[in-house]
């Protein structure tokens, strides 16, 4: 028998909360922006965390990196507001050299038990490279491997980070996991009337990508890479994980 098409995935409406997880301030802005704001015109609460602070993101538009954590942590609020996301929770790990440790799994537990999230959003930890054009960089790596171990076992088991309980934060079951950035992905959202939401949003990084002029085109490449897999002019891909078994 033929496989079935592909189809744009849509959360279920229970799935009110959604913390997405990323190593850099315009990492959710590249990957997930245009998921990101049609969940929250969709009326769900969307939480980024940004695990580090952007300070090592030097290029031709920030060739020093003096003064540019306030600076990014700026750019992040501004492009969270375009895109309707109100909260967001800076851990402040130092640009470039992140790694998956045990404390960064304890901070991204905290954040998890604290906003009690259905879904959680972050990158695929063993994406080494894509194509021959991009290494994948190890902050990003790094985070979305202590934002899976965060996810299982660690949120949702009393045993681990005993501490937590401490401080008034019970276990919490994460009831998805979406992984973007990978290159097996089998879930699209369609983003056909989100994708210039998230090419403004990226434009936000002034530091990072100038005035931006080729934000849209690369933006619209991808989307439209994508939507032909979902049978849809533009999407974003994800690989899905159905944590509790819906």
């Amino acid at each position: 028998m033929p496989r079935a098409r592909p189809t744009p995935y849509a959360l279920t409406p229970a799935f009110g909360r959604i913390l997405c997880v990323s190593a850099h301030p315009d990492d959710n802005e590249f990957l997930i922006g245009g998921s990101v704001a049609r969940w929250a015109r969709e009326g769900r609460e969307v939480v980024f965390c940004l695990v580090t602070n952007g300070g090592a993101g030097t290029n031709a538009h920030t060739p020093s990196p003096a003064g540019l954590v306030p600076v990014r942590e700026r750019e992040t609020r501004e492009a969270a507001r375009i895109l309707g996301v109100r909260e967001l929770v800076f851990l402040g790990y130092p640009d470039g050299v992140l790694e998956p440790t045990l404390d960064l799994r304890r901070d991204l537990t905290r954040v998890i038990r604290r906003r009690r999230p259905d879904v959680v959003v972050c990158g695929d930890p063993t994406q080494r490279w894509f194509g021959r054009e991009y290494l994948n960089h190890p902050d990003h790596r790094a985070a979305a491997s202590a934002a899976l171990d965060a996810v299982f076992p660690s949120a949702e088991t009393n045993a681990i980070f005993p501490e937590l309980l401490d401080e008034g934060l019970p276990p919490h079951k994460v009831r998805q996991v979406l992984l973007a950035a990978t290159t097996e992905p089998d879930t699209w959202v369609d983003i056909g009337d989100t994708l210039a939401t998230k090419v403004a949003a990226l434009r936000a990084h002034a530091s990072q990508v100038g005035a931006g002029e080729w934000v849209e085109p690369l933006l619209r490449g991808w989307a439209e890479r994508d939507g032909k897999r979902a049978g849809v002019r533009h999407a974003e891909a994800f690989k899905r994980f159905d944590l509790n078994g819906t």
